[in-house]
């Protein structure tokens, strides 16, 4: 016998899952209190590594069926959710989404869903690298600097090297100058190349 599981998840510590448990049942689906998994972490941490939805995979079974009221729920990245979607799928546990009209995105239906999604996304982030370079090369062609701000002026760090050259430690450096030991390393790599 099937049974229903409902994964509710927020960003922040501040929200709630109450309006998505609430959109469930309204939606018609019946779910018991001990099947409705909550969780509070970013959807940017891939689904696999988010606490309460391992211990949710432990649990789902062959013929259950997981209920998301949106698909950003599984993960703000289509790639992650796509395969979060095909390893339920393949563990014989059907994924429905309410704002997709509740259909099972392990259905052939579900499958296309999926497809156009990730089509989609994948062409957003194109375009956004594609617009991300154009920028970046304009600002060049103006003369703009581009990267983070060096931490220390050019004497500061033939400083730094120095004192690393007579055996100065990456710690005391690091303190002496307000900067961090890896600030400290990148000096020395660049200064000791050139």
């Amino acid at each position: 016998m099937s049974r229903t599981f409902a994964y509710c998840r927020v960003s922040t510590a501040d929200q709630t899952t109450d309006n998505q448990v609430a959109e469930l049942r309204a939606a018609g689906f019946e779910l018991a209190d001990h099947r409705i998994i909550t969780e509070t972490i970013s959807g940017s941490v891939a689904a696999s590594e988010r606490p309460q939805f391992a211990r949710l995979l432990d649990r789902l079974e062959p013929g259950d069926v997981l209920l998301v009221t949106k698909l950003d729920r599984l993960g703000r990245n289509a790639m992650d959710v796509r395969a979060t979607v095909e390893r339920l799928s393949v563990s014989g546990v059907r994924v429905h989404c309410l704002a997709l009209g509740g259909v099972d995105l392990t259905s052939p239906a579900g499958k296309m869903t999926m497809s156009v999604i990730a089509a989609v996304a994948e062409f957003e982030r194109d375009l956004l690298i594609e617009r991300t370079q154009s920028g970046l090369q304009r600002a060049r062609a103006n003369g703009t600097k581009l990267g983070r701000p060096a931490a220390l002026t050019e004497a500061q760090q033939i400083e730094v090297f120095a004192k690393r050259l007579a055996g100065g430690s990456l710690g005391a450096l690091a303190r002496e100058f307000g900067v961090t030991r890896s600030a400290i390393q990148r000096i020395e790599r660049r200064l000791s190349k050139g």
